[in-house]
């Protein structure tokens, strides 16, 4: 955040579609700034859960899940690596919390600016600003943007009936 380090922009990475658009638009910010990306992945294991578990699927088939620490970091690397493609700094820090909020927060005490999707994972759709985005944007110290969702198909095209 001085004047001689290089512009720093945190991004929470959940794995959502809206998470890939945030990390879209901070790689092309952080180009134009000739800047370097911090990519957040928080974690957390439920409680009395074990791992690997072995599930079966609405199909009839097997699927083993592993724990979330290695999904999580499956997530991650797999954004690294898109990052390392254009040429852009990036590291990445996985966060073993409760709260993506809190894991985000935290690691922007030392960027310039923050960039979120405006919804993960959670379960009400309807909603225009999940509530890690809400919370980012109501408690970080520096300067947020939040990446607007991208129409889906059934969105536009009730949109677009008389």
């Amino acid at each position: 955040m001085t004047s001689n380090s290089p512009f720093t922009i945190v991004v929470g990475v959940d794995g959502s579609e809206d998470s890939q658009s945030a990390l879209d638009w901070a790689v092309d910010e952080a180009r134009h700034r000739n800047g370097q990306l911090r990519l957040i992945t928080a974690w957390a294991k439920q409680p009395m859960a074990w791992y690997p578990a072995v599930l079966e699927t609405a199909a009839g088939g097997i699927a083993v899940v592993e724990s979330p620490e290695e999904d999580a970091g499956a997530l991650q690397a797999k954004a690294l690596k898109s990052v390392a493609e254009t040429g852009v700094a990036a590291s990445g820090t996985l966060i073993h919390s409760h709260s993506p909020a809190s894991a985000i927060l935290d690691a922007a005490q030392e960027a310039d600016l923050v960039v979120v999707g405006s919804r993960g994972h959670g379960g009400f759709s309807g909603l225009r600003l999940g509530s890690v985005s809400h919370q980012v944007v109501n408690h970080a110290a520096v300067p947020v943007l939040v990446v607007p969702s991208k129409p889906r198909a059934r969105d536009r095209g009730q949109a677009a009936s008389p």
